[in-house]
């Protein structure tokens, strides 16, 4: 009875001792995933009330799966004309040789067409409309959007990166339109897709114009875990872009924001406003939450991208140093065979925090309906 009641108390005790250990890994990894959530919500967290609601998304139904179209190959331009210096002509040999009488059947050389969508916008604007849809628009007032936009469009990311460890999920971003209304959507989520640890969220709403995009309005949202989604907006009011915290800036010619920027670089190279030529920088006025100013993106060069559809080129675009600090800065790839949309993105903010986003599916897009008809250019000479 001695020895099995002394056994049965060194079980117990044993039992205690490991009941106690459960309890501390317990709460040990709970101490864990606890800093991972606050490190996810100090980098992604910097929230304000939102002033007002962000607009609903525009209607649009998008079910075409996106082809890609081979890239056709640069037209050669005319060849100069090579000729031998004629020395000029002394007195003696002026008043000797009678002048030459012109040649009446000489054919005349004219400076081959330009493609209007080529031409920089001041141009455009004043050229004649090289086709009818062109002539309408410009029937239909200087802000009417040009044939050259993209349609709506849908694209699905894969997503990989570090933020304070290594991080998967997934992503998409949607290039809406309607007649001269316009929104990009960019959703980015960490963890299961059906139940994200994190998600960010990048909307801007505005108008087409002749001259590019014209954003009127961009939220940015951020939810982590269970919390209340928070954020802050950043509004274009006339002359003047207003920042998160209220302070009002003049606004620039062709200001845009964080989420708007993307597809207005690939406009700029859809239509041959910028070329995509290795070493080219293209200045870009940016409105941040807290600052506006010129971005300045340099052409990399274009590469060979693997990505779900196979191997893809395009042209990467880095935004070139000096940054503002902690700001929200993205590398961008450009896919000319996707009519220049971004088919793989680097979001980075300091400290390391990085994410990868690259195309996990062909595109979507919309029918083509009366009001969007299809880029008449892609790219152009």
């Amino acid at each position: 009875m001695l020895l099995f009641g002394g056994g049965s108390h060194l079980s117990g005790l044993t039992r205690r001792r490991w009941r106690w250990g459960t309890r501390w890994w317990l709460a040990l990894w709970l101490a864990f995933v606890l800093v991972v959530h606050l490190a996810l919500a100090w980098h992604w967290a910097r929230w304000q009330p939102m002033a007002s609601a962000p607009p609903p998304r525009l209607a649009v139904q998008l079910s075409q799966p996106m082809r890609a179209t081979p890239v056709p190959a640069p037209r050669p331009g005319p060849q100069p004309t090579i000729t031998a210096p004629v020395p000029a002509p002394t007195a003696a040999s002026a008043s000797a040789v009678p002048p030459a009488e012109p040649e009446a059947s000489a054919p005349t050389l004219e400076p081959p067409p330009v493609a209007a969508s080529a031409l920089p916008a001041p141009a455009l604007a004043a050229a004649e409309p090289a086709s009818a849809a062109q002539a309408q628009h410009a029937r239909e007032g200087a802000d009417a959007p040009g044939p050259e936009w993209p349609l709506s469009t849908q694209l699905r990311y894969t997503v990989v990166g570090h933020v304070q460890g290594p991080v998967h999920g997934d992503a998409e971003v949607e290039w809406l339109r309607q007649g001269a209304r316009y929104q990009v959507r960019l959703r980015v989520g960490i963890g299961p897709r059906l139940a994200p640890f994190g998600q960010r969220r990048l909307a801007s709403a505005g108008r087409i114009t002749p001259r590019g995009i014209a954003p009127e309005r961009y939220d940015e949202e951020t939810q982590i875990l269970w919390r209340t989604p928070r954020g802050f907006s950043v509004r274009f009011e006339g002359g003047d872009v207003v920042l998160a915290q209220g302070q009002r800036l003049p606004s620039p010619a062709g200001v845009q924001d964080s989420a708007s920027q993307f597809v207005h670089l690939t406009w700029l190279l859809l239509t041959g406003r910028e070329p995509a030529r290795t070493g080219h920088v293209i200045t870009v006025p940016l409105a941040l939450p807290g600052s506006v100013g010129p971005w300045r993106y340099e052409v990399v060069g274009d590469s060979s991208l693997d990505t779900a559809l196979g191997p893809v080129r395009a042209w990467h675009l880095r935004p070139q140093a000096p940054l503002p600090p902690n700001a929200l800065a993205a590398q961008v790839w450009l896919a000319p065979s996707y009519q220049y949309l971004p088919v793989q993105i680097r979001i980075e903010q300091g400290d390391g925090l990085w994410l990868l986003l690259t195309l996990a599916a062909p595109p979507l897009q919309e029918a083509v309906p009366a009001d969007n008809p299809q880029p008449s250019k892609e790219n152009p000479p």
